[in-house]
This record gives C-alpha cells, structure tokens and sequence, in this order.
C-alpha cells in the first residue's frame, strides 16, 4: 500500500493494518519529512486519543491529514503509532 499526496509517497508498506476502511501505516513505513505535529486531537470510543499530522509539501500544507493514537485502548494496541490518512490523500 502506498499513501500519496500531491505526487509523493507519504508512506509506503506491505504491513497496514486496515480497521474501519482505513489502512494503518507503520511507523517506520513514513517519510518523515513531510509530516507536521498538529495540536488537533479526537476521541475513539473504542480506539482512544486520536494526535494529527499536517501535511506539508513544497509549501503547501494539508491540515489533519494524517492522524495515529499514541496511547490506544487496549483493544487498539495493534495500531499504536500507526499512521492513517484522509483529506485528499490517495491509500492504494
């Protein structure tokens, strides 16, 4: 699986974990460079905590593109720091 956002790889693994429709990167799957703490959080009431990533590339940014729960629920543990995207980038 690859996630590309205006013509870059963002992260590209054979190892997503897929859980809602969403494929979940690992870690180690993403390039860094383009990725963006956001402050922006959310709440799973069965995956936990959800932290953000902005996007950015060649000075454009893609706010809360990304997203990963750091300290997962423990019936999520499986997808802690793992990387899943919307917002305009394409997971095939």
């Amino acid at each position: 699986m690859k996630a590309i956002w205006k013509g870059h790889i963002l992260a590209e693994s054979d190892d997503t974990i897929r859980i809602e429709g969403n494929h979940y990167f690992p870690p180690s799957s993403v390039q860094k460079k383009f990725f963006k703490q956001s402050n922006t959080t959310t709440v799973c009431p069965w995956k936990g905590i959800a932290s953000y990533y902005n996007i950015e590339i060649n000075g454009e940014s893609n706010q809360d593109a990304a997203w990963y729960y750091p300290q997962p629920k423990e019936a999520a543990n499986a997808i802690k720091d793992y990387i899943a995207f919307w917002k305009g980038v394409k997971v095939e």
